[in-house]
């Protein structure tokens, strides 16, 4: 099929399917995130097989009463009674599933957002071939046996900074024999982050400054130890007081004055670019850079000041700021 009418299929059948979704949605409402299939929600349509299969069992039919054929009758009514038979467990494959958002993790612009379904079977007979899919992206297929739960992965690309919203996705199977498809929509209002693109190439970062008397940094040597405090997030492993959460069962860091310690301040207003995309995309080569060599670092954007720290919760605090710079709603 020439390229230019195979598109224009494609996108009659994606705007179909996006009418059909939205009639679904408006019959069903909205799902929480953990939510069990019924039946009444559970769609079903023959394949492009089963569709052959259909037209080869009615003309055995015909050929059959034409010639008054009882071997003929019984190979055709076997037929057809297998064909009942799958559609029935076809839809049955799919009801009194558990599914529940289990999350996703924020990617950089131009990736791909995967997020996680757990899949539980509450009954006593085993779910085959069951998946996932949203537009054109399929999770792989599993089987569920009794009693069994499964993680799915839908992937959902994510060409922008901001949030990447799942409207409508799909559960459907194949099973048995590939002669029906039975699916059904679930309308969850779940998304997932994502952080500004990785400038390619990038001006150096500011110079560090150098700030006397305040924590010491994971990377340097021990200075004067000044005391313990509370564990916090992005604390070294290395600076935990094993010793007192021996004694006490309290999770402590030691804490140190008088050290040396190196920090850089990143600024939206001081980046040397064109256009706002451009600059995010700058400070989060920085950020990125900053964080694998374990630098202590701050961000400042207009209305937001992010104070000099290291580690994974300060990384993904920094980079969550870039990607909802400028969205209010976010």
């Amino acid at each position: 099929m020439p390229a230019k009418p195979a598109r224009r299929i494609a996108r009659v059948k994606q705007a179909l399917m996006r009418r059909v979704q939205r009639w679904a949605k408006q019959r069903q409402g909205p799902d929480p995130q953990t939510t069990a299939i019924a039946a009444r929600r559970t769609y079903i349509l023959p394949t492009g097989v089963g569709l052959i299969f259909a037209l080869t069992s009615f003309a055995m039919l015909l050929g059959s009463m034409n010639y008054n054929n009882n071997l003929s009758f019984v190979l055709t009514f076997l037929l057809i009674g297998l064909g009942f038979v799958a559609m029935h467990q076809c839809q049955r494959n799919l009801v009194g599933l558990e599914i529940s958002f289990a999350g996703v993790e924020p990617v950089f612009a131009g990736g791909v957002a995967e997020f996680r379904f757990a899949l539980v079977n509450h009954s006593k007979t085993a779910r085959y071939r069951i998946s996932l899919n949203v537009d054109d992206n399929d999770s792989a297929i599993q089987d569920l046996g009794p009693g069994e739960s499964k993680l799915f992965v839908l992937p959902l690309p994510a060409p922008s900074r901001g949030w990447v919203n799942m409207r409508s996705f799909g559960l459907r199977s194949l099973f048995p024999f590939e002669l029906f498809r039975a699916w059904a929509w679930l309308s969850m209002d779940i998304r997932g982050l994502v952080y500004p693109k990785v400038a390619a190439y990038a001006p150096p970062a500011p110079p560090t400054e150098l700030a006397l008397g305040h924590r010491q940094h994971d990377a340097r040597g021990e200075e004067d130890f000044a005391g313990l405090r509370r564990f916090s997030t992005g604390d070294s492993p290395r600076n935990v007081a094993w010793k007192a959460y021996a004694r006490t069962g309290q999770l402590l860091s030691k804490q140190f004055a008088g050290a040396d310690m190196s920090s850089q301040w990143f600024e939206f207003d001081s980046v040397d670019a064109p256009d706002t995309e451009l600059r995010l995309s700058i400070l989060t080569r920085w950020i990125v850079d900053a964080d694998r060599t374990r630098e202590d670092y701050g961000l400042r954007l207009p209305n937001v000041s992010i104070p000099p720290s290291h580690g994974a919760a300060h990384r993904c605090r920094c980079l969550e700021a870039l990607a909802l710079f400028g969205d209010e709603a976010g």
